[in-house]
């Protein structure tokens, strides 16, 4: 195989348009704009920019890390999943040394990058990897266990974000955060179900503890709770204008679920949320404006 073959392999492997789930590094600097945002000096804001993006690409590298590690311990299941068995390594196009030598070089970029960003969110790095590797050999067996552990990954990813531009931030982001990471991989799990249908155990063992039913079930309960739990922090979150004019993105959030609630149930969609993000154009520009929309507030209307 020639080098630009195996490099286009290995890119295919690292998964870039997974990458998008690191985005969420990006919400604790959006969301705290209002204490960095100087019309007359923006250079605070930018050198946070240029900061959470260096760790966005941290992320990036270390979940790709973690994505070779899945395909080399499911290298067999994949192979019997109707679209999982064109990647690189069930398909034979990429050795597994050769994605092994990759994926120690990418942690070691990791460590030394991290822990001269910020000793903190390098422990956070770790304990991501570490948690994610507990997954692909134990986590992902254990019903509902396995998606809160993808859920937390996603609020490691935020609390990396604040942690690594020194900010504070409120808890109730977290808190939607998780209950937004759960609303998408609960919707997962139910698309792999319908996709799989009567093979669905024999690709992943833990959907057999699963039913669509069950699932519909606990999406609603998630949904309301999302909805909710970001109501309330427009309008009772610290750093937030205090006339409650937050309280107008609670619409793009509405539609946003409700969309996406759409595509899974009537498009059949769900089971690649980074796909249905930027393939959606509804979903994007409503995700765009809301962000947007926050932003304008928090600089407008500063607390």
């Amino acid at each position: 195989m020639g080098r630009a073959a195996t490099w286009r392999s290995l890119l295919v492997t690292a998964r870039p348009r997974q990458w998008t789930k690191n985005a969420i590094i990006y919400l604790a600097l959006f969301f705290s704009i209002n204490l960095s945002w100087r019309p007359s000096d923006p250079s605070e804001l930018v050198d946070k920019l240029a900061t959470v993006s260096l760790a966005f690409v941290i992320f990036c590298l270390l979940s790709s890390v973690v994505y070779v590690l899945n395909d080399l311990v499911d290298l067999e299941k994949d192979r019997q999943h109707p679209i999982k068995r064109f990647r690189p390594l069930a398909a034979g196009t990429l050795r597994p040394r050769t994605a092994i030598l990759t994926a120690v070089l990418a942690l070691i970029v990791c460590v030394l990058i991290s822990l001269q960003l910020h000793p903190l969110f390098g422990v956070i790095g770790a304990a991501y990897l570490l948690m994610q590797v507990a997954y692909s050999f134990w986590l992902k067996h254990m019903v509902l266990i396995d998606v809160f552990v993808i859920a937390s990954g996603f609020v490691m990813r935020a609390v990396a974000g604040a942690v690594v531009i020194g900010v504070p931030i409120s808890p109730w982001l977290y808190v939607c955060t998780a209950l937004g990471a759960l609303f998408l991989g609960f919707s997962k799990r139910r698309q792999e179900l319908v996709l799989l249908s009567g093979n669905a155990s024999r690709h992943r063992r833990i959907l057999e503890e699963y039913s669509p039913k069950l699932l519909d079930e606990i999406i609603a309960v998630i949904t309301s709770s999302t909805v909710m739990a970001y109501s309330l922090y427009t309008f009772s979150a610290d750093n937030l204008p205090r006339n409650h004019v937050m309280m107008l993105t609670i619409p793009f959030v509405l539609y946003g679920v409700f969309r996406y609630l759409y595509l899974v149930h009537q498009k059949n969609a769900g089971g690649s949320p980074e796909e249905v993000l930027l393939r959606d154009r509804p979903l994007l520009c409503d995700i765009v404006l809301w962000l947007a929309t926050s932003v304008a507030i928090l600089i407008v209307f500063r607390p």
